[in-house]
């Protein structure tokens, strides 16, 4: 890999484009019955789009033990299985779910349920260790103080190689920033939502920055008004947070938003998700994008941004213009 195509995270190079794993876990609900996944899946086909993914040059995934309520975790282990030592591997934890019934239960934010998670996702992976373990709730930051020394001791046992927080909240990433042992943090950033203040925590502590939602659920990827979100979809029954869709389908301002870049970001014979990957790359040498997939030939289209790299420098001070 090229120095474009890489990244730093804790002591380890990456390859600059992470894969999240949330969609192939595939359904699973809050204890209302509202959809919390992507949609239906094919083990065996998110198998080989993970395999191919690699063969591509991608060596970052990025998992949560609650995708699927544990499913995620477990094909992503089946995946990588007897190739270990060429991936990275990230999971989350703090949330409590049943793995029979698939449903979104609560959360846990004690010491003691971190040293229990850990264990079932090492695991539901099929590894003895897990490269970056992530929070993935939001406790106060006092609350979180005793997690961060869990994950110290995590460290110390060899179980994990480094850890982060899940968050958006540039006062949680401070607060766990200058822990030895925090290496990251993931957090939304895309085109359509950038974060500077946190980028700018990132560069003051030299941590790596995992971008969650890259393309922004899609929006900057394939899903359009033709394509509506259905069933157990989350973008079918769009939960507050989720800003870019309603009722399955792009909102009109974030629509019109994507639309007014699309030129910009497909040139060079780039698709618009991969002009949005460039972007992430050309605004900071911290960010690794971590795109979801639910089939080898996403995989392909995603893991073929690498090949185009970060956008030029006027390309995005153009995009900066088209957004104020």
């Amino acid at each position: 890999m090229t120095a474009n195509t890489q990244r730093v995270l804790g002591d380890q190079k990456v390859s600059a484009l992470g894969f999240g794993c949330w969609a192939i876990g595939g359904p699973f609900s809050d204890t209302d019955g509202k959809p919390l996944g992507w949609g239906e899946v094919d083990d065996d086909e998110s198998t080989l789009a993970i395999r191919r993914a690699m063969d591509l040059g991608v060596t970052f995934f990025d998992t949560a033990d609650v995708y699927g309520a544990g499913r995620s975790e477990r094909v992503l282990g089946r995946a990588i299985a007897g190739h270990r030592a060429e991936v990275v591997v990230a999971s989350k934890w703090g949330n409590v779910f049943d793995e029979d019934t698939k449903v979104l239960t609560g959360d846990n934010a004690t010491v003691e349920y971190l040293n229990t998670a850990i264990r079932a996702t090492l695991d539901r992976l099929g590894t003895d260790y897990l490269d970056l373990y992530q929070l993935h709730i939001g406790p106060s930051v006092a609350d979180a103080a005793a997690l961060a020394d869990g994950c110290e001791e995590l460290i110390a046992q060899g179980l994990i190689r480094g850890y982060a927080w899940s968050t958006d909240d540039p006062e949680r990433v401070a607060a766990w920033a200058t822990r030895p042992g925090c290496v990251a943090v993931q957090h939304e950033c895309s085109v359509l939502h950038d974060a500077p203040e946190i980028l700018a925590l990132c560069d003051q502590h030299g941590i790596a920055s995992v971008n969650r939602t890259p393309l922004a659920m899609g929006l900057l990827g394939r899903r359009d008004h033709s394509r509506p979100a259905t069933g157990a979809d989350i973008r079918a029954a769009a939960p507050e947070w989720l800003r870019f869709f309603d009722n399955g389908v792009p909102t009109p301002e974030w629509a019109r938003r994507t639309d007014s870049l699309r030129e910009i970001l497909t040139a060079d014979g780039r698709t618009l998700a991969q002009g949005a990957l460039g972007w992430l790359w050309a605004r900071s040498p911290r960010t690794i994008p971590i795109p979801g997939f639910r089939n080898v030939a996403q995989a392909e289209q995603n893991a073929g941004a690498l090949a185009h790299g970060p956008l030029r420098p006027e390309q995005l001070t153009e995009l900066a213009g088209l957004l104020d």
